[in-house]
């Protein structure tokens, strides 16, 4: 696809989207295919994890056990997530500017910097989930250690389990509102990072910076863009999942059996797969969209095109006299001439007024 870039209103960059997922889908599916994999594998030997644990062996460190094996897997999907975030965002901007693209071609050019791009996810995660942590932690500590208020919650019927069960309710609201609010802004401030360190190359904490300088003015028509992406991805997963929610609730301890639990990954893979690369192709089109604003990004690409180099701008000069200031030459005012110079100036055969 080649592209000429201008600025683009909301309703064009949603059908660029639109328009590059359609004609590239097994392109942009082929990327995220691989960290959807990666998550339904994780996932299925959770399952076979815990249906070996739960039967012969005792129950008395399967909390640490647990803890571990989603602390392992969660580092996993993040260093899985950054790699088909980071090839996704090279195979769009290939596309958008009508270079070829290949999945094998945008994992290989993304390898090299693999540690700069898990690092870049990290900081986002750690600014954005860490202060939902602070209020967590501590909000399970207090209820684990309130047996009373747990007996009210596990007891169907009672009275007294209503009222506990709006109380947690209530707490619980209080602390993710707050938390959902400054989720969302810190989002869209770091909504434009992935694209920054992968196009421009540039290492995690000053690609955020970048994110922050280019996504101000934007950040609506960003949250729009996530908004109706997270509609359709909440329509087609509830779509998707609905049958094995049901079938939860009529099993013992709202449990699915093992194979109903291995049916709904293998759904869930192909899920993620069709629906993991919309947001970032948006977010790669308002990347380049805020460029063209900002930066006069379609200018230097035309001129990248038409072969004329756009220079680097100039170094700092050591002094004032490492460069010569220019005058017009004798008899033609439009051709300049260096001034003399002090080597010049003190040759024998210069003359001093």
């Amino acid at each position: 696809m080649q592209s000429t870039l201008r600025p683009l209103t909301l309703g064009e960059i949603l059908d660029r989207t639109v328009q590059l997922y359609r004609e590239h889908f097994l392109l942009f599916a082929g990327i995220y295919s691989v960290y959807a994999a990666v998550v339904m594998v994780l996932n299925l030997a959770q399952i076979s994890l815990t249906s070996w644990v739960i039967g012969p062996h005792p129950a008395g460190g399967l909390l640490a056990l647990r803890g571990t094996v989603n602390l392992l897997k969660g580092l996993l999907i993040l260093l899985f997530a950054g790699a088909a975030m980071a090839a996704l965002n090279r195979a769009v901007t290939w596309v958008y500017l009508g270079e070829p693209a290949t999945i094998r071609g945008a994992y290989m050019s993304i390898l090299p910097h693999l540690g700069r791009y898990l690092w870049l996810m990290i900081i986002i995660a750690f600014f954005i989930y860490v202060p939902l942590l602070l209020f967590a932690i501590p909000f399970f500590v207090v209820l684990d250690f309130s047996p009373g208020l747990l007996q009210a919650l596990n007891a169907p019927g009672n009275p007294q389990s209503a009222t506990a069960i709006v109380m947690v309710f209530l707490v619980l609201a209080l602390v993710l509102l707050p938390w959902i609010i400054y989720a969302i802004f810190m989002a869209l401030r770091y909504s434009l990072s992935v694209p920054a360190c992968v196009v421009e190359n540039l290492k995690a904490r000053k690609a955020i910076r970048r994110s922050t300088k280019l996504s101000k003015g934007a950040r609506g028509r960003i949250f729009l863009l996530g908004l109706l992406i997270f509609i359709i991805q909440f329509g087609l997963v509830f779509a998707t999942q609905f049958f094995f929610v049901a079938a939860a609730f009529n099993q013992p301890g709202h449990m699915l059996p093992v194979w109903m639990q291995v049916l709904q990954q293998i759904v869930g893979f192909f899920t993620n797969t069709f629906l993991g690369p919309i947001l970032a192709t948006g977010l790669a089109l308002f990347y380049y969209d805020q460029r063209v604003r900002k930066e006069g990004y379609d200018i230097e690409w035309m001129m990248q095109q038409a072969g004329m180099v756009v220079a680097p701008p100039a170094a700092p000069l050591a002094s004032p006299q490492a460069t010569p200031k220019l005058t017009a030459a004798p008899g033609n005012p439009f051709v300049p001439a260096p001034e003399p110079t002090q080597a010049t100036q003190q040759h024998p055969g210069a003359t001093h007024e």
